[in-house]
């Protein structure tokens, strides 16, 4: 699905993406060159057609290559996917064409906002009436594809005596400050830094949704679709690795290697068909469970590619990949939803989310 050229740029620069912001500013629009964002999205909108599951797939090949350029993409992508379900059409109409072409960065913020929906935090950003319309304040501590050139950032919103609602904050609103980027141990190319906000402006022609609850359920499957891309990519590449290591002092670790690679593809299929038919959207369990299953094989991958690697992988003069890779599947567990999260769901009386 990717470009020759763009594979390349990533195979070179995986290392300094991982542990460097010299190329952060580079990324987005080299996604964007490829057409990337367009995947998914109907041509009448400006995109290149599918559905959201081809999207997945092309983050997922971007893993194989960088966590972190797939991570800027997932960002990106989830910011595109809230517009399209958003029941703002307007607020569409005017960001896609610039999101679609990498010349604006999206970023989804609403990691707060999931919690909030499981009931496990809450809102951390507020409004008041004003004379604009929303004065907004509070903070994001953790968002990823803030592009010091510019970008906007979905955030989900209380409202005093009425329901949270969706909004969509551009990077020029006067009390909105990022910060520096976090002292990430790896991601470090990805823009990741906070925001905080301060008395921001907005009328509601910046509000991606009314109902943050009801968006959230809806939009809720393609967030986790997408993101799981990053574990199956990430997998696929350390799989793909350990088999290209096979000799006969390590035969013994096929039949590992190849029980990992079935269960990989088996969640990955579910996954996609789940996402594809709505299933999730009333019936969230197995889609929790799908996202945990795919954050363990990577991890598992990661240490199969570890033995099958041998000694040398752990060495620091290593031009394999591992140490990367053994850093982006750290990673992996913890992104929001986290699996502490989505396991304390699950064992929560059983029910629904």
């Amino acid at each position: 699905m990717l470009e020759r050229s763009l594979r390349d740029w990533l195979d070179e620069h995986a290392h300094l993406l991982d542990t460097s912001t010299e190329l952060a500013e580079q990324v987005l629009p080299r996604l964007a060159a490829a057409g990337v964002y367009r995947v998914g999205v109907s041509e009448r909108l400006g995109g290149s057609g599918g559905s959201v599951v081809s999207a997945m797939q092309a983050i997922a090949e971007i893993a194989t290559h960088s966590l972190t350029a797939a991570f800027v993409c997932w960002g990106q992508r989830a910011f595109i996917e809230y517009l399209l379900q958003s029941d703002n059409r307007a607020l569409g109409d005017r960001l896609l064409p610039a999101l679609l072409a990498g010349e604006a960065a999206g970023a989804t913020g609403l990691s707060n906002a999931i919690k909030f929906l499981s009931g496990l935090e809450q809102l951390q950003i507020s409004a008041q009436p004003s004379a604009a319309g929303h004065s907004l304040s509070g903070k994001l501590p953790w968002v990823t594809n803030l592009r010091k050139a510019g970008f906007v950032v979905a955030c989900a919103v209380a409202h005093p005596g009425g329901k949270p609602s969706i909004f969509a904050v551009p990077h020029e609103s006067r009390g909105l400050t990022r910060s520096d980027d976090l002292d990430l141990i790896a991601l470090r190319g990805s823009n990741t830094a906070a925001l905080r906000l301060e008395a921001v402006e907005l009328g509601s022609e910046w509000r991606v949704h009314a109902d943050a609850q009801t968006f959230l359920r809806e939009v809720r499957p393609a967030f986790l679709g997408l993101q799981c891309g990053l574990s199956y990519g990430l997998a696929l590449a350390a799989l793909r690795r350990s088999q290209s290591l096979q000799d006969s002092a390590r035969a013994v670790l096929d039949p590992c290697v190849l029980s990992l690679t079935d269960r990989l593809h088996t969640a990955w299929h579910q996954l996609g068909r789940g996402v594809e038919s709505g299933e999730f959207v009333t019936a969230p369990r197995p889609l929790f469970a799908l996202r945990i299953e795919l954050a363990e094989i990577a991890s598992e991958a990661v240490l199969l590619e570890l033995q099958a690697s041998g000694g040398k992988a752990y060495l620091s003069t290593g031009e394999n990949g591992f140490a990367r890779r053994w850093r982006e599947a750290a990673f992996v567990p913890i992104v929001t939803p986290s699996l502490v999260q989505l396991k304390t769901e699950l064992a929560a009386n059983g029910g629904e989310a």
